[in-house]
């Protein structure tokens, strides 16, 4: 079962798609979440949230507090179930949902700079492909945004594009969260 963990909606349990997502413990959001707020990147936050899956990422944030969430997702039927998720916890007004390739999206025009990028694509992703689009989505930040990458332990730390740099990493079991902002680091 995966549930918002904590803010306005916490406690309450996500739909997630049979098959062909892997969303992100319990125990890990937690754990992420806690150090986005201590680094103060949510409140009024604008936020992506890139290979979205149930929406589980992008929705804890609109529940702690983001101003606004999009969340991108390619197949329809995890579409499906993101904006159902959006519907019954009530975030129609903060959170929309794209479906659309994750590549394609973060060509399009930014509307206004992202404070918050959340990225967990399949472990599958070749680590080129991530590279791009890690590439595309550094020129759409705020310039005190933070970007947060998730991965399997097994997988390389991602390669920053150039005005991007990773300023702390954290492994809860076999999963590897890398932590980026533009051009310096955070304390």
């Amino acid at each position: 079962m995966t549930r918002i963990v904590a803010g306005s909606a916490g406690g309450r349990t996500l739909q997630v798609p049979r098959k062909g997502t892997r969303p992100t413990s319990d125990r890990v959001r937690e754990a992420l979440f806690s150090r986005l707020e201590h680094l103060g990147a949510l409140s009024r936050a604008r936020v992506l949230d890139l290979y979205a899956g149930s929406g589980a990422l992008g929705l804890e944030a609109a529940s702690r507090g983001a101003a606004f969430v999009t969340l991108v997702e390619s197949t329809r039927v995890a579409a499906d179930v993101c904006r159902l998720n959006v519907t019954t916890l009530g975030f129609g007004d903060t959170v929309t949902v794209a479906v659309e390739r994750v590549e394609r999206f973060v060509t399009r025009p930014v509307v206004a700079p992202w404070d918050l990028v959340l990225v967990d694509p399949p472990y599958d992703v070749p680590e080129d492909e991530l590279a791009a689009m890690l590439g595309q989505v550094a020129d759409a930040l705020a310039a005190d945004a933070v970007l947060v990458v998730e991965r399997s332990t097994r997988s390389p730390e991602p390669t920053w594009p150039a005005g991007l740099e990773r300023f702390d990493d954290r492994t809860y079991g076999e999963t590897r969260v890398w932590f980026a902002q533009p051009g310096h680091a955070l304390a």
